[in-house]
């Protein structure tokens, strides 16, 4: 076995497959771009502020998963472990503020050094969508929308399920968060040891533990919604009552709190049972106080993201079949005058749009099991004669027939081959 192999945790992205992320990606562009959404790229390293302080020093991103390096000019950098950090960075330092509200979309490879397992990669890919500068329910309402239009567009909808919940404003939190201590602190020794951390900076983390004796510890504690104050249930119930407007399918999980530091109101996920323990497809929520955090003003925010790794891996489970490519117009010649040919026409038919694929090597029969085994449906056929001349033929691989043509037509009728 070569020693050069791909790093572990990483993978690469063959024809095949690759043909699902981008048909996933451009799907997901033209629902964004249907919605109102303009695109934007962030670098994939950031000054590692950028995601510690917004992210939170006890989140999993952080305290275990981002690749954090120093640079030769000294500076402690990391490689972006999620979108939405970079996205309220580029707002703040790009005065995007004045151009309120921003509706963001973007796509890119992501970061996190977590074990490898079926469906989760330490180089990942994420879609997602950030709208900045409206603290309106129907926002919220909005984005689900845009993510169950989506899922539906890649006929995923129907193996996906919404789980939602509401983590209240800061005033219900921080209510919530003198609950749950008041109740988990005696329990502190049973905690596992993230949770005991936990319980010191992020206690609506331990919700959200993994931990099997944690989940049975936390079954008890006090409920989100007897905290929440008048106008946290009423945001809630405005987002409820859009996606029943919408016919939306949803399920409240009062124990759903996403795992960043930075979310406030609406959370959410598409979860699905076909992928094991890696069952969140498309996830977010709210995040009102993410701009103060890195030094901007306060700004409204909400979005979600998905992971183009596990949806590519959920098409391929359900047998779902990828648009295919226009058939290629196949070039076969004989003769180094023919093949010379070929090429020039194909250039002219390409450039007008037209995919073309030029069987340069072979006999003349194995040139059309070539194209044949390519499934092209016509070819053009050029025979370079004894006196030096060219002709040039239309195979019509359906019908077996052929047609005799010039050139001036192959060029000319491109669009009726």
């Amino acid at each position: 076995m070569s020693k050069y192999q791909s790093v572990r945790g990483t993978r690469d992205l063959l024809p095949d497959l690759k043909g699902r992320f981008r048909y996933i990606e451009q799907t997901a562009f033209q629902c964004a771009q249907n919605y109102g959404f303009k695109e934007i790229e962030t670098p994939i390293f950031e000054f590692s502020d950028v995601f510690h302080r917004s992210l939170g020093e006890t989140s999993d991103a952080v305290s275990k998963e981002t690749y954090t390096f120093t640079d030769r000019g000294g500076e402690s950098i990391t490689l972006r472990p999620e979108g939405t950090a970079g996205v309220v960075r580029a707002y703040i330092s790009e005065g995007l503020a004045q151009h309120n509200p921003n509706k963001l979309y973007y796509y890119g490879p992501m970061f996190r050094y977590e074990r490898p397992q079926k469906g989760r990669y330490r180089q990942f890919y994420q879609i997602g969508v950030e709208v900045l500068g409206m603290e309106n329910a129907l926002t919220d309402v909005e984005c689900l929308d845009l993510a169950w239009t989506f899922l539906k567009k890649i006929n995923l909808a129907d193996k996906c399920t919404l789980e939602i919940n509401t983590l209240g404003d800061q005033e219900s939190r921080e209510k919530y968060r003198e609950a749950l201590v008041k109740y988990l602190t005696p329990l502190k020794t049973q905690l596992s040891e993230d949770s005991q951390k936990r319980l010191e900076k992020n206690p609506l983390r331990i919700l959200d533990s993994k931990d099997e004796n944690d989940k049975k510890l936390v079954q008890s504690a006090p409920k989100m919604d007897e905290y929440l104050s008048e106008a946290s249930k009423k945001f809630f119930a405005d987002v409820l009552a859009g996606l029943d407007t919408l016919k939306i399918p949803y399920k409240i999980n009062p124990k759903l709190v996403r795992g960043l530091d930075y979310y406030c109101h609406t959370v959410f996920e598409f979860v699905t049972t076909e992928l094991g323990a890696q069952g969140a497809v498309l996830a977010g929520g709210r995040y009102d106080g993410l701009a103060e955090t890195l030094g901007g003003t306060k700004t409204p925010g909400v979005g979600w993201a998905s992971g183009v790794d596990r949806l590519a891996e959920l098409t391929l489970i359900k047998n779902i079949e990828m648009p295919q490519a226009e058939k290629p117009i196949a070039f076969i010649s004989l003769g180094d005058k023919a093949v010379l040919k070929s090429v020039q026409l194909a250039s002219q038919l390409r450039q007008t749009g037209t995919s073309c694929e030029i069987f340069m090597t072979g006999n003349f029969k194995k040139k059309m099991e070539k194209a044949n085994k390519l499934g092209v449906e016509k070819a053009i056929l050029i025979f370079e004669q004894d006196d030096g001349s060219l002709e040039i033929k239309i195979k019509n691989f359906t019908t077996g027939e052929e047609t005799v043509t010039t050139e001036e037509a192959v060029k000319c009728q491109a669009t009726k081959l």
